[in-house]
């Protein structure tokens, strides 16, 4: 509840600051070089796109904008489709109502929440141009079968990695397992900067060339030839008058100045390193809320593909019907576990609907938000002592909703009455 003060709260950041971050802001503190531009945010952009496998990261403000730019790379026209996930925030598809394209929206796989690929291959027409997937709580999307349907069908895919740090996919990072690819460093994320920021990331140097103009402002350099100064003229301030040739930028078009500080740049450099630790303290904590979960076979976790890497930036699970998600999470406020519901399906919101999208248009993912999927809390930030009592806060909650004591994993949910 809104109001309410909780042992085990949602995540409001989603890595942890040390001495490292401080004294990188110290130092910048007490430089004089420009803070809008510099070496550090060209340090970050190698050192990201080598962590990710990437040729090229482009660095921004925020990953909503990270998002913009890098649909604008698509170069959609009008009357082409664009296939998306619905089971995401709404940053991820809200770039697309921008453009004057058709959006079809993907249904889900129920044990991922990320898009199937079977649903994504009945969707694909002549005009599909382009594919928005997430890999969701940081679960990896089957990238080789959706890639294989992208090169067979001739459309560039776009992975919104919001959630994907610290995750693998065959061994690969995601960020390179697409034609383009968008991350967020927002306060909640597996690494942040204490506000916001985001990147991009791509292997094409044309794209990665016209990112760097949209991000700034596409300027020429021209030279100009001044007239030489007359002996008549009377005198000038110095440096009015010019008898050798000028350079002056021109802008050839509107840029979005949406360059990453310094200050931001610096604490992302400083965050890269903590990366994997982060996640392998959210897989931990995982492995605990699973081991309680195989005793309650009435609720089940997210699953990832077993050559996949799980990152954790959402711990998910799914009731097989509303009745018990809702006594469930219900029970756990009680004991002081905050719960959230992520995300509302994306085809349904107003701004969706009035471009023609009902209910019924991806019933998987209907279904899974409105009556079985919950998230618990499981990020870097919860004490040892909050993790404990999560495991036992899920593990009583369970117990109650059972009629007060665990079952074998054996057993079914049909015998336990809760279907």
């Amino acid at each position: 509840m809104l109001d309410k003060s909780y042992v085990v709260p949602w995540g409001k950041r989603g890595s942890m600051s040390t001495d490292a971050e401080a004294a990188v802001l110290a130092e910048l503190v007490h430089e004089s070089t420009p803070l809008p531009t510099g070496a550090r945010r060209e340090r970050f952009e190698r050192s990201f796109a080598d962590s990710v496998g990437s040729r090229h990261a482009i660095s921004v403000n925020s990953g909503a904008v990270a998002l913009h730019m890098a649909i604008r790379m698509l170069d959609l026209a009008p009357g082409d489709e664009v296939i998306a996930t619905p089971q995401t925030h709404r940053a991820t598809v809200q770039p697309l109502l921008d453009h004057d394209v058709r959006v079809r929206f993907c249904d889900i796989d129920p044990t991922t929440l990320n898009l199937d690929p079977v649903a994504l291959e009945a969707l694909i027409t002549p005009r599909t141009r382009a594919l928005l997937l997430v890999h969701y709580g940081g679960c990896p999307v089957e990238m080789d079968t959706v890639m294989a349907l992208a090169r067979r069908h001739g459309f560039l895919v776009l992975e919104d990695c919001v959630h994907a740090l610290g995750a693998r996919y065959r061994g690969r990072s995601p960020g390179s397992l697409a034609d383009i690819a968008t991350f967020s460093l927002r306060n909640a994320k597996t690494s942040t900067v204490l506000g916001e920021g985001g990147l991009i990331t791509c292997e094409r140097d044309d794209w990665a060339e016209r990112l760097h103009r949209l991000r700034a402002h596409d300027m020429e350099t021209r030279t100009a030839h001044p007239r030489p100064a007359r002996a008549t003229e009377p005198a000038a301030l110095p440096g009015a008058t010019y008898t050798t040739p000028l350079q002056r930028g021109c802008v050839r078009r509107p840029g979005s100045d949406a360059t990453m500080p310094e200050a931001v740049a610096a604490l992302g450099q400083a965050q890269l390193a903590g990366v994997e630790a982060a996640a392998a303290k959210r897989r931990a904590l995982a492995g605990r809320l699973d081991e309680v979960l195989t005793r309650y076979p009435f609720l089940t976790p997210q699953s990832a593909p077993a050559h996949s890497t799980h990152a954790y930036h959402l711990y998910t699970c799914f009731a097989g019907h509303q009745e018990l998600r809702d006594r469930l999470v219900l029970a756990l406020d009680r004991r002081g576990v905050e719960i959230q519901l992520r995300y509302f399906p994306q085809h349904l919101l107003p701004q969706w609907r009035h471009r023609g999208h009902l209910r019924g248009e991806c019933p998987v993912a209907e279904r899974s938000w409105f009556e079985q999927h919950l998230n618990l809390p499981c990020h870097a930030l919860l004490t040892p002592t909050q993790q404990d009592y999560l495991v036992e806060a899920l593990d009583g909650s369970l117990a109650e909703l059972n009629g007060g004591a665990a079952v074998p994993a054996a057993m079914s949910a049909t015998v336990c009455g809760l279907r």
